[in-house]
């Protein structure tokens, strides 16, 4: 039986979900499946994946094929390198501890990536925050300046008017 690793969908129009699952490869896309390995959700920034990482990596050394979109995931997350290494520990290359190592390094880049590109979204968002509210202020105080000049322009045009009235009455 071949088996694949590949996305299931779910969730509502314009707005998918995916499930990361191990299925036969004969099966349909929402058909029956072997075992459930995650979820990946496209719709946050950056993408929420979750993923069981020891069964993934037991299924790819078994043999399972994974989609495009599923080896672009498990590459994202780990998974293909530590089988990568661990390949090497196989042939000999390097110790079971030299691959861990490697690992642990490799992964600490990787999160040292991602929480740079989330904190930089975040400083994004509260510049774009600032600049809108200080565009805002702007707009306020300019408009509350023409209000003012109105309100003067209103008011003398008023007072000659008063006065020619005060005199009319004095007459």
């Amino acid at each position: 039986m071949a088996t694949r690793i590949r996305l299931q969908r779910h969730g509502r129009k314009s707005r998918p979900i995916f499930t990361i699952v191990v299925a036969d490869s004969r099966v349909k896309r929402d058909g029956k499946i072997i075992e459930n390995l995650g979820q990946y959700n496209p719709n946050t920034n950056p993408a929420t994946i979750d993923l069981n990482f020891d069964s993934a990596l037991n299924w790819l050394m078994t043999g399972a094929q994974p989609s495009d979109t599923a080896r672009a995931i498990l590459s994202y997350k780990g998974v293909l390198h530590k089988k990568h290494l661990l390949e090497g520990v196989k042939k000999g290359a390097f110790d079971e501890a030299e691959a861990e190592k490697r690992f642990e390094a490799w992964m600490g880049e990787k999160e040292n990536k991602i929480a740079a590109k989330r904190d930089g979204l975040t400083q994004a968002q509260q510049e774009a925050k600032t600049k809108a509210l200080n565009a805002e202020k702007a707009s306020n105080e300019a408009r509350k300046a023409a209000e003012a000049a109105a309100l003067a322009a209103e008011s003398a045009e008023a007072a000659p008017a008063e006065e020619a009235a005060e005199e009319s009455t004095e007459a």
